[in-house]
């Protein structure tokens, strides 16, 4: 690969992804790019370039975008913002909710549906609590391949074994041959929708609670900012934001403040200082309505 088609690659998937690519990281193109070229039968990845100059090439560029934009997670991931969730977080929410007993959630950057799913786990166990409750939860994602593995719910034992406890895993999952697949139930309490975080979505509607984690760290300051000013056009006045553990609003836009005592837990700006401590958003892309105690 030639320093222009790696030039070129950078600039790509900046335009399409938000995602800065540094000049000294083209062991990372190469290692997630070469599988795309075979399997479109190029032989280099400068035959990939080439190919993706052509007009006519929109599936291939999705393809190699989403090569790019494939990140780690698991279940129940850095496990202190789901602590705060269901300690404070949703105990604040459904005091400031009471009058209209309906919560949205949007959870971004999805991935294969951990962070999803552990939130709806965790909702799950709340049991009696949430009788009435309509919950919607939307989980959202730039590519195609690893929601329709988040749809499926389908885990290897490696997978389940990354921070979910065994309680977790023999209540709400299904053992088949050396994978294990989450229950319907709790599949049904998540929708899935393909989502660019560098455009507009104020066209999902207001959310009480976004979950945006570890993925803002791949983006430039000026996308930051970006992302995080159209985050605070669709979250609820006292509604709140929880960020990764190296990600932060401040220094980048007045749009949210800190939450005192909450590392990684933000509120829209000029909100009420009575919200709760410990207060969490999630990640939202598209509506659902789940069914707890037998009411919708």
């Amino acid at each position: 690969m030639t320093p222009f088609d790696y030039d070129f690659l950078r600039r790509l998937l900046k335009d399409r992804s938000g995602l800065v690519l540094s000049a000294d990281k083209e062991y990372l193109v190469e290692s997630r790019l070469l599988p795309v070229a075979r399997k479109n039968s190029l032989g280099s990845l400068g035959e990939l370039v080439q190919k993706l100059k052509v007009p006519g090439s929109e599936n291939l560029l999705v393809a190699v975008v989403e090569a790019m934009t494939t990140n780690e997670t698991f279940f129940l991931r850095d496990k202190v913002p789901f602590d705060h969730f269901r300690q404070s977080i949703i105990p604040s929410l459904l005091a400031a909710r009471e009058s209209r007993r309906r919560l949205r959630i949007w959870c971004a950057a999805a991935s294969t549906g951990q962070e999803p799913y552990s939130l709806a786990m965790c909702l799950k166990d709340m049991g009696p609590r949430l009788d009435g409750w309509r919950i919607e939860m939307v989980a959202t994602d730039l590519s195609m391949d690893v929601l329709d593995k988040a749809r499926a719910g389908i885990y290897s034992q490696f997978e389940v074994q990354r921070g979910l406890p065994i309680q977790m895993l023999l209540k709400y999952f299904t053992q088949t041959g050396e994978t294990w697949q989450i229950s319907p139930e709790i599949r049904s309490m998540v929708q899935y929708r393909t989502l660019n975080l560098l455009g507009d979505f104020t066209s999902l509607g207001p959310f009480d609670l976004v979950f945006c984690r570890n993925v803002l760290i791949y983006f430039d300051q000026p996308t930051k900012i970006g992302v995080l000013e159209r985050i605070r056009k669709v979250t609820e006045p006292d509604g709140f934001l929880v960020l990764g553990a190296a990600e932060t609003v401040v220094g980048l836009t007045d749009a949210f403040k800190p939450v005192p005592d909450q590392r990684g837990v933000y509120a829209p700006n000029g909100a009420s200082a009575a919200a709760k401590p410990a207060v969490f958003a999630m990640p939202a892309t598209q509506r659902l309505a789940a069914n707890f105690g037998g009411q919708r």
